[in-house]
């Protein structure tokens, strides 16, 4: 059987770089592990860690194609992130003028959870451990 050891990254195409990079080193917190601009696909490449554990890869292509993402759409349904406290992270994104949906309770674990979007739209989990 095929073993898998973790997620590695997750890639996101936005449509504005700036403000993309800006949501998510900023407002989110991760970290910059690299960027690089490709010339010859005139298209950034933004490496960015979460806590140590996970990478983001963060593009930008001139043009890219709208992702519908509501209503529920197929493919990628969202990013869920863990926070230990939901109304802090909810404040704290809150503060940036970020709009979160209400705080809602899994009904199968019991754990608080919460929807925001980013600058493209892509919904963003905040989930309580």
């Amino acid at each position: 059987m095929l073993k898998l050891n973790r997620v590695h990254h997750i890639a996101i195409i936005c449509t504005d770089y700036q403000k993309s990079k800006q949501f998510y080193t900023e407002i989110l917190g991760l970290s910059i592990l690299q960027e690089v601009y490709r010339e010859a696909r005139d298209s950034y490449k933004l490496d960015l860690e979460v806590n140590g554990l996970y990478q983001i890869e963060l593009f930008s292509f001139p043009n890219p194609p709208a992702r519908p993402s509501r209503p529920e759409a197929a493919g990628l349904r969202h990013l869920a992130f863990e926070v230990e406290d939901i109304q802090k992270a909810v404040a704290e994104v809150n503060k940036y003028g970020v709009t979160t949906e209400p705080i809602r309770t899994d009904e199968f674990t019991g754990k608080r959870f919460t929807f925001l979007a980013d600058p493209d739209g892509l919904p963003i989990e905040f989930y309580e451990v």
